[in-house]
């Protein structure tokens, strides 16, 4: 208990601001781990569910061409492709304890062109395309302005 308070006393005290920056690097740390581990789960049961989706439209419909559900099946593909560069991000995170921004664009352009994919332009206005072609377009723009700051 002693040493419970006085952890909480360095945290605070105003001088020992070192220890306590690295108690918040501790704490994201842990949250990293919880959260790649999280992410592994999601991944897994993903990858089991699109399995058992192209089973069920292989074996048990009636038709077992893809023709009508050929969609929804990029859909899942895609899903697993941006858990992975979800989890991706997690850990290059946990090895350079810095955000990589263009990890986070491709993931992102990865999410949109997901959108784009599946769009069904019957059920859904062209507003929503619209929007969805401005966010690649600026995405696309972002990915571009950091490449040509590498190089």
């Amino acid at each position: 208990m002693n040493k419970f308070i006085k952890t909480i006393k360095n945290i605070f005290l105003p001088e020992q601001d070192e220890i306590f920056l690295q108690f918040i690097e501790g704490i994201e740390l842990i949250v990293s781990k919880v959260l790649s581990l999280a992410m592994i789960s999601v991944i897994i049961f993903a990858v089991f569910d699109l399995i058992v989706f192209i089973g069920k439209k292989l074996f048990f419909a009636p038709n077992p061409l893809f023709k009508d559900s050929l969609f929804e099946i990029f859909g899942l593909f895609l899903n697993i492709l941006i858990a992975l560069e979800i989890l991706e991000n997690i850990t290059a995170y946990l090895r350079k304890q810095v955000f990589q921004v263009e990890l986070v664009i491709v993931t992102s352009l990865i999410a949109v062109a997901r959108k784009i994919i599946i769009y069904d332009l019957e059920k859904k206005g062209g507003e929503a395309l619209i929007g969805l072609a401005l966010a690649t377009f600026a995405l696309s723009i972002s990915f571009w302005i950091i490449q040509s700051r590498k190089n």
